[in-house]
């Protein structure tokens, strides 16, 4: 079963690990129910007390746009990559097939984890 959980904004963008396609994850999550009545999951890992867990291995990395458009990529950079403040990684993002630079400015991304 396949799992969708938003990372980025400011929690990832502090301190957030970078994270791969098929790594094994462990990730704390809090649940948001939209208007609609679909429920998100969001990691945390500052001020809120995870309500659940996700563990699994990670199918897929996706940027996604201000306007919901969402991009693949090969990798998510740690969150001080980002910021510029890596010596050893630049913080680009990448498409995983051809290796092109992702000329996407959003700090936030989706991980979809095989339970």
């Amino acid at each position: 079963m396949n799992v969708t959980v938003e990372i980025g904004d400011w929690e990832h963008v502090c301190c957030g690990e970078a994270i791969e396609r098929n790594d094994v994850v462990d990730l704390g999550c809090s649940r948001f129910q939209d208007a609609d009545g679909q429920v998100r999951l969001i990691e945390t890992h500052h001020d809120s007390r995870p309500e659940t867990r996700v563990r699994g291995r990670v199918v897929d990395i996706l940027v996604l746009a201000d306007d919901g458009v969402t991009t693949p990529i090969l990798r998510l950079p740690s969150g001080p990559a980002l910021r510029g403040c890596d010596d050893n990684d630049d913080g680009h993002l990448e498409s995983p097939w051809t290796g092109e630079l992702v000329d996407e400015r959003s700090n936030r991304f989706l991980l979809v984890v095989k339970r």
